[in-house]
């Protein structure tokens, strides 16, 4: 007698919505598409199984009804999932996303160096070191309430991640721009006030406490500092100064133009 034959599995339809798209092979993105499993799946299972984060989802809606992760599949639904919605009210249905933290601050992989340093130049608390590993950035995150900012899409699928956002571009200027714009920072930067070194607290100096410590050219054409209070690096408004300020204003601009 032939054994009988495995259990068919059961299928739902899923759509993935705007920049979720971004996770999805070219054939699945913007449109109704099968999943087929076995058993009786999580939603946040399957949706991760096709390949995004939880971190990224903020609505879920099976057979057009609001539902949390744990929702089991068992075949034939349609499932539409949505990013998050920044400033879009969606207040009477179930939001997935955890609560934004009351302070933003951020831990970055080891991918992200550059923009660390720029986050810090716009006066944003942001954890950064190249021995960084997995393990020790979600530590961070939950210890520490924060944001994981990360090119690695499989950090943001450990289970534990409550915050967390997989940066899209490869360029750092543009990813400054982008976690800018999807986090809301604008208003909340104080450009110049840590270090990029380290990320410590700057504090303004006399100039007789770290004129020793100064090239010649700058003890004579400077008078005006700030020192880090953790790594003790001085700062003071050179060319490399300019620079950064005319990127912070450009920043800025493109910042209030995104919102006319």
């Amino acid at each position: 007698m032939d054994p009988p034959d495995a259990a068919a599995p059961s299928v739902a339809q899923f759509r993935f919505y705007e920049e979720l798209n971004d996770f999805l092979a070219p054939a699945l993105r913007k449109c109704e598409f099968p999943y087929a499993f076995t058993g009786t799946p999580s939603v946040k299972d399957a949706i991760e199984a096709i390949g995004v984060p939880h971190t990224e989802v903020d609505l879920v809606l099976v057979d057009g009804e609001s539902v949390d992760f744990t929702r089991r599949l068992t075949g034939g639904e349609r499932v539409a999932v949505y990013p998050v919605f920044e400033r879009l009210d969606i207040a009477p249905v179930t939001r997935l996303r955890a609560r934004p933290l009351r302070r933003t601050r951020f831990v970055l992989d080891v991918h992200l160096g550059k923009l660390a340093r720029y986050l810090r130049l716009l006066g944003f608390d942001a954890l950064y070191r190249t021995d960084y590993d997995d393990a020790t950035i979600i530590r961070l995150s939950l210890d520490e309430q924060r944001i994981i900012l990360t090119r690695d899409r499989g950090v943001l699928k450990h289970a534990a991640v409550t915050h967390g956002y997989w940066v899209r571009s490869t360029v750092p200027r543009q990813q400054l721009g982008e976690v800018v714009r999807v986090f809301d920072l604008g208003s909340n930067s104080r450009p110049f006030t840590r270090c990029m070194l380290c990320n410590g607290e700057l504090q303004r100096v006399a100039k007789d406490v770290v004129a020793d410590r100064l090239p010649l050219r700058v003890r004579m054409y400077f008078d005006e500092f700030v020192q880090c209070r953790e790594c003790a690096h001085v700062y003071w408004s050179g060319s490399h100064y300019q620079r950064m300020r005319q990127m912070v204003d450009e920043l800025a601009v493109a910042e209030q133009n995104s919102r006319l």
